[in-house]
């Protein structure tokens, strides 16, 4: 993996508002392949029956795709998704999601993606499909062409 690349994103998801606000962070980063953390906190993430929003494991599920998607250095978007809730988390678990390129033609990438706690028990699995727009990071471009 480009250097560039993996520096420019590290910073982007470092910088992200989502991310901080949601308590993630990228913990490994190469080709193809990316792993984000975040703990589960019950009195921000939780749903009305008191378990974990499917939304708040979706955006982990989402920020472990979007960082695995852009490593060639180009924007790729979601085509599709497909979450499967295998379990909550307890809470205050740190959970960890892993995604890892299992596909690839030229304008696609399909990505698997698991979501397990810290006893390495699977809380959601996923599937997920890349459309590789060929346009490149614009935080990459703006990092090589610094203002004049």
């Amino acid at each position: 993996m480009d250097p560039a690349v993996k520096e420019a994103i590290l910073k982007a998801v470092a910088d992200e508002p989502f991310t901080r606000a949601m308590g993630m962070r990228l913990v490994h980063l190469e080709e193809g392949h990316s792993v984000v953390e975040m703990t589960y906190r019950p009195e921000r993430m939780a749903n009305i029956y008191g378990r974990a929003h499917g939304g708040a494991v979706f955006a982990l599920i989402d920020e472990a795709f979007e960082t695995s998607s852009q490593t060639e250095g180009t924007i790729a978007v979601a085509l599709n998704v497909n979450v499967t809730y295998v379990s909550g988390p307890e809470a205050e678990t740190r959970l960890r999601a892993e995604s890892r390129r299992i596909a690839e033609t030229r304008k696609t990438a399909t990505y698997d993606i698991r979501i397990a706690d810290d006893a390495d028990r699977t809380i959601a699995l996923c599937q997920a499909l890349a459309y590789r727009t060929g346009r490149p990071i614009p935080f990459l471009r703006d990092k090589e062409d610094p203002p004049s």
